[in-house]
């Protein structure tokens, strides 16, 4: 998009890692480059090769939203385009990562360490690698650092992470069958917690409700604020309805169809579909110390009549309205005559 004149273009980008690892960093040497290229980047100690995967005025809007100061002069910087050479060493150093991931799971049962090593990164220059664990309490890696160094060759960083962003880097499809959204477009873990399950009168089953970091699905807060907005002026799930024919308890609600299902304490299994604006009625005279007669009569008025549009899925036509009748052909038997039998006298 062509800029308005004596207007500069942005001179930060954003460059993507491995495992959706994403960063910003400044262009200070003005170079050409559009999503897609392969640049050297600075790091720590040496450098490191990314992909540039954001451009222009757009990497401004990405930095406010992960509340990343534009004006920041410690930026790090965009050294070159890649070289040859460059992607040369970053390819070899990431077909190792597998095996050095292997070994060090190895060396780490070895010293009977509670701890999952989830990933290992390799810097651009192959001069570092970054190993991202899992634990539920504190670890002493020292001996474990000493040990990867002298069998690798290389810098060790440690770096702990949480189990929801393990997922995020490793990746996979949820129960839904897509990719998941924390690898993909979800960049903030807000806390999940089984009341949002039953708000949404979901079956508290772990198998179920868990997601592959084995916490809770991040998908349960996005219809959240939904039902608790519909929730404001609903019954109570827990309200009681007091009628001459006897108590009767809540079984059931639908929130979005304004329904619930009551039955009697003596008659548990029969219930009785009552509307929101009835049970809301029937509590406000319970309130007043009077009783309805029974919900029977309030039910009788919800009681609507199933009418089957169509006979099947295609509607009333047959599914087989074009093949052809297997008609068996009956082939007519004539009757023959019975041959009259000769006299015996007859010649």
């Amino acid at each position: 998009m062509s800029l308005p004149n004596g207007q500069k273009p942005f001179d930060c980008v954003e460059v993507r890692f491995k495992n959706s690892r994403k960063e910003f960093f400044r262009n200070t040497e003005n170079l050409t480059l559009s999503i897609g290229d392969v640049v050297a980047t600075q790091a720590k100690s040496g450098h490191d090769v990314g992909v540039v995967t954001l451009t222009g005025e757009l990497v401004r809007i990405q930095m406010k939203r992960k509340k990343v100061s534009p004006d920041d002069k410690n930026l790090p910087k965009v050294y070159r385009k890649a070289s040859q050479r460059d992607i040369d060493i970053w390819q070899k150093c990431r077909d190792r990562e597998e095996e050095i991931k292997k070994r060090s799971r190895e060396i780490a049962i070895s010293l009977k360490l509670e701890m999952k090593l989830s990933d290992v990164e390799f810097q651009g220059d192959g001069s570092k690698a970054t190993f991202y664990y899992t634990a539920e309490d504190r670890v002493d890696f020292r001996q474990l650092i000493k040990d990867m160094a002298k069998a690798f060759g290389i810098r060790i960083e440690m770096r702990q992470i949480g189990y929801r962003q393990e997922a995020q880097r490793l990746g996979g499809i949820g129960s839904c069958g897509r990719e998941l959204c924390c690898s993909t477009w979800l960049t903030d873990f807000r806390s999940v917690s089984t009341a949002s399950a039953r708000y949404q009168q979901l079956a508290l089953n772990p198998q179920k409700l868990a997601g592959q970091c084995g916490k809770l699905k991040c998908c349960l807060n996005y219809e959240l604020d939904m039902y608790l907005e519909a929730l404001k002026n609903f019954p109570p799930s827990d309200c009681k309805l007091k009628t001459q024919k006897g108590i009767a308890f809540c079984q059931k609600a639908d929130i979005f169809k304004e329904t619930l299902w009551f039955s009697y304490k003596d008659e548990p299994a029969t219930w009785h579909t009552l509307s929101k604006d009835q049970v809301l009625e029937i509590l406000e005279l319970n309130k007043k110390n009077q009783k309805v007669a029974s919900l029977e009569e309030y039910a009788a008025d919800n009681v609507t009549e199933d009418k089957t549009t169509f006979e099947n899925v295609v509607g009333q036509d047959s599914l087989t309205r074009f093949d052809r009748p297997n008609r068996k052909k009956r082939r007519k038997k004539k009757r023959r005559k019975p041959k009259s039998k000769a006299s015996p006298n007859a010649k």
